[in-house]
């Protein structure tokens, strides 16, 4: 059912809704997520970001957090699009698109799989400032979001 990909070309978002709903007729509601590049973080200017994988684990990791997704709620596709390399404020970084027969799964299923691609996918931020180059560190706001969804409920 997901799709996964992680690239560093950029992505168009409607081509990729487009896609997940051709020839479909069951599906009511598609939720979007879109990332995007900021240019300041923590209070410095933010010129460039760069995102790092571990290609192959990273790919399995978004798999199955789709997968766990798709055991919550009720769902048709899914699709995320993530990408790594060199990228500036404005641009693209992530698409997570949940198709589903109603708006509540879709939703639901949507910000669940963001939050866990905060905290459980195997991606490293570094971002250039006026100050040099710095790893982005996890943000506790991020568990705290993922932390509402465990014991298996529907958040």
């Amino acid at each position: 059912m997901a799709r996964v990909r992680v690239q560093q070309e950029p992505f168009d978002a409607g081509r990729e809704i487009a896609e997940l709903t051709r020839g479909r007729r069951d599906v009511g509601a598609v939720a979007t997520f879109v990332g995007m590049v900021r240019d300041a973080n923590e209070g410095a200017a933010v010129s460039r970001m760069s995102l790092e994988h571990y290609p192959g684990m990273t790919e399995r990791a978004l798999e199955e957090i789709c997968a766990e997704a798709a055991g919550r709620w009720d769902l048709l596709d899914v699709r995320v699009v993530h990408r790594v390399g060199p990228l500036e404020p404005g641009d693209a970084i992530v698409l997570v698109a949940v198709a589903s027969a109603h708006r509540g799964d879709a939703f639901a299923a949507c910000e669940f799989i963001m939050d866990y691609l905060k905290t459980r996918a195997p991606f490293w931020k570094k971002e250039l400032t006026p100050g040099g180059e710095r790893w982005v560190e996890a943000r506790s706001s991020d568990d705290e979001a993922a932390s509402r969804w465990s014991g298996g409920g529907r958040g």
